[in-house]
């Protein structure tokens, strides 16, 4: 046996449909085995609160070991976790290959599996899981829908705790009044047929962020990319199951990768490479959905023509080089780098695009920003993330820039909260939040 493992990491397969998978007492044994590993290693104290959580609930105990500890009170563990993959990804020795075989994050998800399937997942945090209905109602009445959520308005964000749990001072993304797929109707953006790229063709999906609260970073990375001479269409057949998966509807998360590579299938076959808009999404697309589908062929083809947005980006930097037209952006940038993208497993994309910014300053953040989707806005967590993410916000405030972005929109808004929190007031920063937004403006487009 060896102490931990140098072979890069790799995942099984997950057997969803198995009835071992959520049986009750075979999943106890599973977490009392991970659990002990984790317990007698540390490494991974200063992630997500699911580790201090635990380790304290083992020190506390009688014995001091997991063997004094009652199955019921790991509940508070698996509800910290935010599915973010860095304890797997960045931390752990013992993920497969090695024989301890630890997946810290799936175990999660199939505890909640067998919550799910028990009956004990609550309805509402279920409804908001509903991305695509409370998008399209959102965009129905946007201007009643971004009235309610601000956080300036007391008496609704009071209501929204007690009725829906979500935290009164946790930031809400807005809703658009028309879908990111709606406004492409229109005249899509010229293609430079001088550009080093012309000849590429990208289909980009939109994911539900881009399309119900954040078409500008759709419109931006469209029109980077027709300045860059590719073609682009516009694609949402389904949200990519993501805010399921959280809560270990694994069955949900299935139905939407058929739905979606059967949609996207045929712009491959056409010659066309799928551009994800934001980090999370393209780790479904990518890694998550072949695991859940490991024999569906879509789903296969799918993952192999799946780039994120900065990283397609970055591909043409490297193989063609980008078009000339670029000009400095003042005051200098702040980029994170999120889980999900770090999750990728493909290097920092936002920092290599963002390099070509001709003299303009980069700053680097490289760390978790507490947020963890829908995880992050409720009333139970939501300090908890604030907490998690200070050293982002400690670093993003330090470093001062006009432009604080992110591949995860979301965590970008965690982050100035967090400035806030430290503060006492709202950061003094440029309103564009994805990387994308930037070298449009860069580019003056």
């Amino acid at each position: 046996m060896r102490e931990g493992s140098l072979d890069a990491p790799t995942r099984h397969p997950i057997r969803w449909q198995d009835p071992d998978f959520t049986d009750p007492e075979k999943i106890d044994v599973e977490l009392r085995r991970v659990f002990d590993i984790c317990h007698g290693c540390r490494r991974c104290f200063n992630l997500c609160d699911s580790f201090p959580r635990l380790f304290d609930l083992v020190d506390e105990s009688e014995s001091g070991e997991l063997d004094t500890v009652d199955s019921k009170d790991f509940k508070p563990i698996i509800d910290a976790c935010t599915l973010c993959d860095m304890c797997y990804l960045t931390k752990c020795p013992y993920v497969p290959p090695h024989e301890f075989d630890l997946d810290f994050p799936h175990l999660m998800v199939r505890y909640r599996a067998m919550e799910l399937q028990q009956g004990k997942a609550g309805w509402i945090d279920r409804q908001l899981t509903e991305t695509d209905r409370n998008g399209a109602l959102g965009c129905g009445m946007s201007g009643i829908a971004n009235w309610a959520s601000d956080r300036s308005n007391a008496l609704t964000r009071g209501v929204m705790q007690s009725a829906l749990g979500v935290h009164k001072d946790a930031a809400l993304p807005k809703y658009c009044a028309k879908p990111f797929v709606e406004q492409t109707k229109a005249a899509p953006p010229t293609v430079n047929a001088e550009a080093p790229a012309f000849g590429r063709k990208a289909v980009i999906y939109a994911t539900c962020f881009g399309n119900y609260n954040s078409p500008e970073i759709g419109a931006a990375t469209r029109a980077v990319l027709a300045r860059n001479g590719v073609e682009t269409e516009v694609v949402y057949p389904a949200c990519c199951g993501m805010p399921q998966m959280e809560h270990g509807d694994l069955a949900r998360v299935a139905d939407s990768a058929r739905t979606v590579s059967t949609a996207l299938i045929p712009w491959i076959e056409k010659g066309y490479d799928v551009i994800a808009l934001v980090s999370s999404c393209a780790l479904m697309l990518k890694f998550e959905w072949p695991l859940i589908l490991p024999d569906d062929p879509n789903v296969k083809k799918l993952a192999g023509a799946t780039f994120d947005a900065t990283e397609y980006v970055a591909a043409i930097a490297a193989k063609e080089g980008l078009a000339e037209g670029m000009k400095p952006l003042e005051g200098g940038v702040t980029v994170h780098i999120p889980c999900h993208a770090r999750a990728q497993n493909m290097g920092r994309k936002a920092e290599e695009i963002l390099k070509h910014l001709p003299d303009t300053e980069i700053k680097v953040i490289e760390r978790c920003s507490g947020h963890g989707g829908s995880w992050g806005v409720m009333k139970d967590n939501f300090e908890v993330g604030l907490k998690v993410g200070k050293p982002v916000a400690r670093d993003a405030a330090k470093a001062g820039n006009a432009y604080l972005v992110s591949e995860c929109p979301l965590a970008r808004e965690h982050i100035v909260q967090g400035m806030e929190k430290l503060d006492g007031k709202a950061p003094d920063l440029k309103s564009l939040n994805h990387p994308m937004q930037l070298l449009a403006l860069s580019y003056g487009i």
